[in-house]
């Protein structure tokens, strides 16, 4: 019932997804630009409409006591930011454990601007062996862009070039990583 009110109210709202469905039993589903809260509700609604479950990593801070339950029922999990857990190395034996998941990652980390990307969803897509698929949240078209699975080699910069062209196509906000690569080439 969850997934069909999702569905319903994405389309509602005026949003599509448009790309390629991947159909694949392991995915870190890369999306940019994460500029709102509102952000999340998309989220929730690309979901049913490709008939994939993908789960997202968010900020402890969120499961809390008395809304933990749902963000956790939304298939959420909860990162711990501090000095002491490898969240790469967490994701990545959960990825081992499991024949199917999907894992959704905002590698800019935050809503605010940032000069460069986090690279743990980079990190766990290698270390996992998953693919990351490219996800852009294009506000002014209201399109969920899905781009084609990347598969990393370890060679950062060569892997994320197909990364940096994908969003530079995306419309809307663009934060200062994706502008400094539009520019002059640079990659954060």
């Amino acid at each position: 019932m969850l997934s069909a009110l999702t569905r319903w109210l994405f389309k509602i709202a005026g949003w599509r997804v448009v790309g390629p469905i991947p159909h694949l039993p392991k995915g870190i589903w890369a999306v940019a630009p994460h500029t709102t809260n509102w952000d999340f509700l998309i989220g929730l609604g690309i979901r049913p409409t490709i008939h994939i479950w993908i789960q997202y990593l968010a900020k402890s801070s969120l499961f809390t006591w008395y809304a933990g339950w749902l963000f956790r029922l939304l298939g959420g999990k909860p990162v711990y930011r501090d000095k002491s857990r490898n969240m790469v190395d967490s994701v990545v034996n959960v990825f081992n454990q499991n024949e199917q998941l999907h894992i959704c990652i905002a590698p800019e980390g935050t809503r605010s601007n940032v000069e460069k990307l986090k690279t743990g969803f980079y990190y766990i897509a290698l270390e996992a062996n998953v693919p990351i698929i490219p996800v852009g949240f294009d506000w002014p078209r209201k399109l969920a862009i899905l781009g084609d699975p990347i598969y990393v080699t370890g060679d950062y910069e060569k892997d994320m070039i197909p990364f940096y062209e994908f969003f530079a196509q995306v419309h809307g906000i663009k934060k200062d990583w994706l502008k400094k690569w539009e520019e002059i080439g640079v990659m954060q």
